[in-house]
């Protein structure tokens, strides 16, 4: 269906957010960090980002940053966060507070990506 980058520092979060979203058909690639996250950016196409705030060295205020600044500024991101008061950018598509229910999640992508009836109808 859709390629989906999930960029988090929490081993099981990656692990639950990669299983939930890959039961969905969904392609999903992952980064333990900013930086590696901005890389993979880089070399690949994406059409949902998901990203953690707080992570060392370049956090998800920083990737959605160069996201926005980008020539991929149109890629939809949720931002996931145990405290959703350090989400200092409003560029976010979606915000969920950790623990979040996996339907939670879901909807949430299923909301930011157009189903397949919408691009056939395109």
């Amino acid at each position: 269906m859709y390629k989906i980058l999930v960029i988090d520092d929490e081993a099981a979060v990656v692990d639950i957010v990669q299983q939930s979203l890959g039961m969905y058909g969904h392609n999903v690639e992952t980064a333990t960090n900013g930086r590696e996250g901005i890389a993979k950016l880089d070399s690949s196409y994406f059409d949902l980002v998901i990203t953690d705030i707080c992570m060392p060295g370049i956090n998800g205020n920083g990737v959605v940053q160069y996201i926005r600044e980008s020539d991929k500024k149109h890629i939809p991101v949720i931002a996931i966060s145990g405290t959703p008061l350090a989400v200092k950018n409003n560029s976010f598509d979606a915000i969920l507070e950790k623990p979040f229910p996996i339907k939670t999640l879901i909807d949430s992508v299923k909301k930011l990506l157009p189903s397949h009836q919408d691009m056939a109808a395109a």
